[in-house]
């Protein structure tokens, strides 16, 4: 006679590893609040980590050491688990310093992204003419650093297509953003050609609203909330760190494995 504990058939394979994907993420949420108390403890201290005491010098140490573990733990060819559409959250969830409708609008007829750096083509781009390139579509879970989630349906251009229409050096170490708002950031090359990293237009299929980084916004499946720069005008390629907003303020340039 069978256990009552133990199932009549064996669990499906694509149950199995969901469920895996499902215990890799949470894992990975553990590890990430783990190595971002550097953020939390400057902010909460009132320290500024450029600064030259001690206290600065022990923020800075251990900030390095936590972005160094997750540049070694980063695979570039792991994918992180996808979703059914109907898990997606419409609209996405806004989340900023700011109100939503304070948010200033980025004139679309006239917007243009400048291309800086170690890259051959350094011509601006229209909208029209991103829309040119390949499109990707990926449904994955948005984690923010305030210990929040939602499942979100991005399309655009795979940023590696992007870097090489315009012949980057793709053996360069950065890839940094300007944006609207003034937060801008950067990303390792490494996350820059991961699959799963997009320009990203569209949020469920329409054109992303004003609030959620219209015309163009980064999307990553490897990086945390505060790693996606929304209303991006500006990408350079340089091997020249170059820190985001929320890095100056004490939280890990990394932020992601």
């Amino acid at each position: 006679m069978r256990s009552p504990n133990r199932p009549a058939t064996p669990p499906d394979a694509a149950i199995l590893d969901n469920h895996r994907a499902e215990i890799r993420m949470l894992e990975r949420r553990g590890i990430l609040r783990g190595t971002l108390s550097l953020g939390s403890l400057a902010m909460l201290t009132g320290c500024d980590i450029s600064d030259d005491t001690s206290i600065g010098k022990a923020l800075r140490a251990m900030s390095s050491f936590n972005d160094f573990v997750q540049a070694k733990i980063f695979d570039p060819n792991h994918l992180a688990p996808e979703y059914p559409a109907s898990m997606v959250l419409k609209p996405p969830r806004f989340n900023a310093y700011y109100e939503i409708e304070k948010i200033r609008p980025i004139d679309g007829p006239n917007w243009t992204l400048a291309v800086s750096g170690l890259v051959n083509d350094k011509q601006a781009w229209t909208r029209e003419k991103i829309a040119t390139l390949p499109q990707r579509e990926m449904i994955i879970r948005h984690i923010c650093v305030e210990g929040w989630d939602y499942i979100g349906q991005w399309s655009g251009v795979p940023l590696r297509t992007f870097l090489e229409a315009v012949g980057a050096d793709l053996n360069a170490k950065y890839v940094s953003f300007q944006t609207a708002d003034d937060y801008p950031s950067s990303i390792d090359m490494a996350t820059a050609l991961h699959p799963q990293t997009l320009l990203a237009t569209k949020y469920a299929g329409e054109t992303l609203a004003d609030p959620f980084g219209y015309p163009l916004r980064l999307r990553t499946s490897t990086k945390l909330g505060f790693k996606n720069p929304k209303w991006i005008t500006a990408i350079e390629v340089s091997n020249t760190y170059m820190p985001g907003y929320w890095e100056k303020l004490g939280f890990n340039w990394q932020s992601g494995i």
